[in-house]
């Protein structure tokens, strides 16, 4: 099964879900046909779990300096306010990645550091940015994780987030630093490919709530 796939079905099922959940009907004990009226619960203890503006970033970043892996689990669990302490392990991570890029191509690692991306962020603002993992929205500016112009404005149903922060880690000033490129013309990529995860929309997104698709 493909990728895309994979993800329409548990995007349809959490829409089902939600429907199930949040139909005409919440207010009522029992579903029809002799339903009765309840007033809204909120008894109970409640605990945060999992974190959503930017997806992948607590897969791809998170790391404990003691080698723990505790610290995703901490990172769900944080409230934004209190994230620039994940920076730190963020930007170590990052370049642990170039490190093992440079031991790919057979180069010093010196030689194959971060730099400035897109945005004219460095490591050090890169990661505290991504290290708040807060959706941004602005409300008079066209919705897009990044489309050239606006940047975190939120989140457009079309935006590839994927490889979007992708390109923002590893694109460089021109987006494309490491894209597979064939460097010797001899018809083999000779640098990695990992401004993209490979994986594009392919489906027409509907108008109306869950704006899904047609399944694959």
């Amino acid at each position: 099964m493909k990728l895309y796939n994979i993800k329409t079905t548990f995007l349809s099922l959490l829409a089902l879900a939600a429907l199930a959940s949040c139909s005409n009907d919440d207010d009522m004990t029992t579903m029809e046909p002799n339903p009765t009226p309840m007033g809204t619960d909120f008894s109970g203890t409640y605990s945060q779990a999992d974190h959503m503006g930017r997806p992948g970033i607590n897969t791809v970043l998170s790391f404990d300096m003691m080698g723990e892996a505790s610290v995703k689990d901490e990172f769900n669990v944080t409230i934004p306010s209190e994230m620039g302490k994940f920076q730190v392990g963020f930007e170590a991570r990052l370049e642990q990645y170039y490190d093992v890029y440079a031991d790919l191509l057979g180069a010093p690692r010196e030689d194959v550091n971060y730099e400035p991306n897109i945005l004219g962020l460095d490591a050090t603002t890169l990661t505290t940015v991504l290290a708040s993992d807060a959706l941004d929205i602005a409300p008079n500016t066209p919705t897009s994780y990044f489309n050239g112009t606006e940047v975190l404005t939120g989140r457009a149903l079309t935006d590839d987030v994927i490889d979007i922060s992708l390109i923002l880690l590893f694109g460089g000033e021109t987006g494309d630093r490491f894209s597979g490129q064939d460097t010797d013309g001899d018809g083999t990529a000779d640098l990695p490919r990992l401004t993209s995860d490979g994986v594009s929309l392919t489906a027409t997104l509907s108008t109306s709530f869950p704006y899904l698709g047609s399944p694959n």
